[in-house]
């Protein structure tokens, strides 16, 4: 599963083929979850709400860059890397 953003200990990550509706793959410290590109929480749960709270804001500046990878993904192409929280 091809990473596309690292911060603050937090991984995201996106399947290729990966099932509708978009989403992605986050991981901070052991703990998984699935979050769609609005920030709902599909599966999973992170054990830390800031973390969620900052997964949530990066998918907000990062909406359309998301689904362009979602996209890329679909495709079976390589997907680009986005900026990562500062």
């Amino acid at each position: 599963m091809p990473e596309i953003s690292r911060f603050f200990g937090i991984v995201i990550r996106m399947y290729y083929d990966d099932h509708d509706p978009p989403h992605l793959h986050a991981e901070y410290q052991g703990n998984k979850v699935k979050v769609d590109f609005g920030g709902n929480v599909l599966r999973g749960a992170l054990d830390s709400r800031t973390a969620l709270k900052l997964v949530r804001e990066w998918i907000d500046l990062h909406a359309e860059e998301l689904l362009e990878d979602w996209n890329l993904a679909r495709a079976g192409v390589p997907l680009e890397k986005i900026r990562p929280l500062e």
